[in-house]
């Protein structure tokens, strides 16, 4: 992850569309989330945007309820402990990254917010009634830049599989055109001066309870039944 520093940030979040992008609203439609401004402080939880049993049998209420109420809670818990106090406080969750990007003696609060961050956006990445045909106009892009939507599809699905311990995989957008990508842990691409569209989160809790080690399957399954195209493409440039 490369260190940079806070002009520079700014600067790529506001010329990717995603600076202040979280939503805000409980129930959400999911291809509107990715324009919602936020007013919410970085230290609440955002509402889900479906019920908690919604993505079943795909990820269970299960999953969801230790996933949900238990990890991500749990990140946007602990980020509020460690900035209480500081000039962090009040800051977004894109800010607050921005500050401890890089810097080995603000990982803690780096990772829980990236986390905190990653896991509201996985969630909107998700919906009960995804996957199919994208969105017109982003499959012409997944076609332009992978050569067809199965192919955009099987790049995810590697990147997903193929990490090496927790992390995440991405469909990004990079300089106008479509790639995929990776991340370990808690990274995440901003930082890197792309803008995220969509993610799959590959953590053993995102789906040990569900699918066991067969993280393979749960990659399959939710590309082929809940991947939110329409986030997707509501995040396009």
């Amino acid at each position: 992850m490369i260190n940079i520093n806070r002009r520079s940030f700014l600067a790529h979040s506001v010329a990717l569309g995603i600076a202040g992008f979280l939503p805000t609203v409980a129930n959400a439609s999911p291809s509107m989330a990715a324009k919602l401004p936020t007013t919410r402080s970085p230290l609440s939880l955002p509402p889900l945007p479906y019920d908690e049993g919604a993505l079943a049998p795909v990820i269970s209420a299960r999953t969801m309820s230790y996933h949900y109420g238990k990890h991500h809670a749990g990140y946007v818990a602990n980020l509020g402990k460690l900035v209480a106090g500081t000039g962090m406080a009040d800051q977004s969750l894109e800010e607050i990254i921005l500050t401890t990007a890089g810097q080995p003696d603000k990982a803690a609060i780096f990772n829980n917010a990236a986390q905190a961050w990653n896991h509201t956006f996985y969630w909107n990445s998700l919906s009960p009634t995804g996957g199919g045909e994208p969105p017109t106009e982003l499959k012409a892009r997944m076609e332009q830049s992978f050569g067809s939507v199965e192919a955009c599809k099987d790049a995810l699905a590697t990147a997903a599989t193929t990490q090496f311990g927790s992390g995440w995989a991405w469909l990004v957008e990079d300089n106008g055109r479509l790639a995929v990508t990776n991340t370990a842990n808690a990274d995440i691409p901003l930082t890197e001066g792309v803008k995220p569209l969509l993610t799959i989160d590959v953590w053993e809790h995102a789906y040990y309870l569900d699918s066991r080690n067969r993280r393979g399957d749960y990659v399959k399954a939710v590309l082929d039944k809940l991947v939110n195209w329409e986030f997707a493409a509501a995040n396009l440039g």
